[in-house]
């Protein structure tokens, strides 16, 4: 152990909890730019991403994960794959619930279930508490008292950062002493070709509506350095009807320019470079159940 492993506190931390409760705008307001994707549909994480918190003194490594549900097809199956992989082996989890929603007899024994098989020490997370009245918090928080024992409760606004010093806090004082696992410059282990296809897939999120989201995945055909401060992107967009195409595209192709535009306009801000983005869309029907097409997107499926 070298000197600095003696004064670092340093571990990984899960980010879990149900769809939709805030996990990846809590990963990104604690790192202090956007690495996951954000849009008011659930489910909209798919695989688990890293993200770096330094300070003085410690080094939180956060892996979100996708929400945890119940889903029939083999792209559900391996979200679920991915959030309880992302939850074994860490030092410590963080569990969202949103704090507007009380959840059902049903529901929280559910709840129980994944929070009571993480191994680690767990703190409850109850979010978006700064459009909750003062009076329904400590209601709030005497029914998760009896979900399990976790080491801390605490109220939170992940939009806000209310709250989120309190969380830093809690998370470095149980932590190990240990090295730093990554650089102090880089704030994720995920590549930018990978960030352009979540980028892309997050505007089809936000630009559509109903099913066609969760229908559609993002291939990054090439990513290419042209010359310095230039990349050239092909990126499709596969979906798995004719209908979903249609609505990707729109009419005269305006909703996909409107995605394309949207998407280079970040992809730019987050290389510093000049992009040029192309795009096109394609149908692969009931892709979300080809294994090996799941392989592509960067699952890999179990038996």
């Amino acid at each position: 152990m070298n000197a600095e492993e003696h004064t670092i506190k340093s571990g990984l931390v899960a980010l879990a909890g149900p769809p939709n409760t805030g996990k990846s705008t809590l990963l990104n307001k604690l790192i202090g730019q956007k690495l996951a994707i954000v849009s008011p549909k659930p489910q909209t994480t798919r695989v688990r991403m890293l993200g770096v918190v330094n300070g003085d003194g410690y080094q939180i490594v956060l892996v979100d994960t996708p929400g945890l549900h119940r889903g029939r097809s083999a792209l559900n199956r391996e979200m679920m794959r991915a959030a309880q992989s992302g939850l074994a082996d860490v030092d410590l989890a963080l569990f969202l619930v949103d704090a507007h929603e009380k959840p059902s007899a049903g529901k929280l024994e559910e709840l129980r279930g994944y929070v009571r098989a993480i191994a680690a020490p767990v703190l409850l997370l109850l979010n978006k508490c700064d459009l909750l009245a003062k009076d329904r918090v400590l209601p709030l928080i005497e029914l998760w008292r009896d979900v399990r024992d976790f080491a801390a409760i605490i109220p939170i606004s992940a939009m806000t950062g209310q709250g989120l010093d309190a969380v830093v806090a809690e998370v470095v004082a149980r932590l190990p002493y240990g090295p730093r696992y990554f650089p102090d410059d880089i704030p994720t282990d995920a590549s930018e070709r990978f960030l352009a296809a979540e980028i892309i897939r997050e505007k089809i999120f936000l630009r559509t509506g109903q099913e066609v989201p969760y229908a559609t995945a993002v291939l990054i055909e090439s990513f290419t350095m042209d010359q310095p401060g230039h990349i050239t992107i092909h990126a499709v967009i596969v979906a798995e009807r004719d209908s979903q195409k249609a609505i990707i595209i729109g009419k005269g192709g305006k909703k996909l320019k409107e995605i394309g535009i949207l998407a280079r306009k970040e992809i730019e801000g987050m290389t510093g470079a000049r992009i040029m983005l192309k795009l096109w869309v394609k149908v692969k029907k009931d892709w979300s159940e080809d294994r090996n097409f799941l392989r592509e997107l960067g699952f890999a499926p179990g038996p």
